[in-house]
């Protein structure tokens, strides 16, 4: 039974879990006992538990945080013996190491860590990358299977792996939120009427053309005749304007060769 410092401590590590959780890694307390705590580790990318799911316990003792909890990892991951205390510096096999400043989310940290190290100790296994991440395609699918991991987590039985809150996409330098939609894809943007293709292969438009802007607000046979009365009237007025130009340089020039002959 949980004394009043260890329940206190562990409730509010559970809220801390819930708002901050570490990369990789979940947990939550046993209904019935605050000082059994089942854990979910997702193996971390670029590393032979690459995909893998990893269900374990721990089991916390009583003058908690004064003194360090067992570690167990359920799930077979080519690292642990299943269901057997796992022997490292935050787990009761050195309480003389143990720093009660240590929480959950400390003490699940360095196991992942120790996790992706080669250091043998009690309760480990010797496998190679090959056979780790044999054991990593077959984690989930084992996890659902067993009813600890079903009891522990009905949510995460799902047929296909579900991601953990935290699944290290600040440490990746990813951002928290999705990013904002791309400038040149918007409401007004005109797409094309065969963008987007329906299951059944037929064309699906997904985004109005915008209609060309004319002035006045006149649309149709009409904006299309005025653009052409424009054009031609432009023309007329530029090659008129070429005319006279070269008229009025050659008057200027005559001006100026009678002024001189006459000087």
């Amino acid at each position: 039974m949980a004394t009043k410092a260890a329940y206190k401590r562990l409730s509010k590590e559970y809220v801390v879990m819930q708002k901050e959780p570490p990369p990789f890694v979940w947990a939550a307390p046993d209904e019935k006992d605050i000082l059994t705590w089942n854990y979910i580790i997702h193996g971390p990318p670029d590393s032979p538990f690459a995909g893998g799911e990893y269900h374990g316990v721990l089991l916390f003792p009583s003058e908690y945080p004064f003194k360090p909890p067992g570690i167990k990892m359920y799930t077979p991951s080519g690292r642990f013996q299943p269901d057997k205390k796992i022997c490292f510096s935050m787990s009761d096999f050195h309480p003389g190491s143990w720093n009660p400043a240590w929480s959950v989310a400390t003490i699940l940290t360095g196991l992942v860590s120790f996790m992706l190290s080669d250091e043998m100790t009690t309760g480990s296994v010797t496998t190679s990358d090959a056979e780790k991440r044999l054991y990593a395609t077959r984690s989930h699918p084992w996890n659902v299977e067993q009813r600890k991991f079903r009891d522990a987590f009905p949510e995460y039985c799902t047929p296909t792996l579900r991601a953990l809150p935290n699944m290290g996409e600040k440490e990746r330098g990813k951002p928290d939120t999705p990013p904002a939609a791309s400038p040149s894809v918007t409401a007004t943007t005109t797409l094309s009427p065969l963008s987007a293709i329906t299951p059944t292969g037929a064309a699906k438009n997904i985004g109005a053309v915008r209609p060309r802007k004319v002035s006045r607000g006149v649309s149709g046979p009409a904006a299309a005749a005025g653009d052409a009365s424009r054009g031609w009237a432009a023309t007329w007025c530029s090659v008129i304007w070429e005319k006279w130009r070269w008229g009025v340089l050659i008057a200027f020039a005559v001006m100026v060769s009678r002024i001189t002959s006459s000087a």
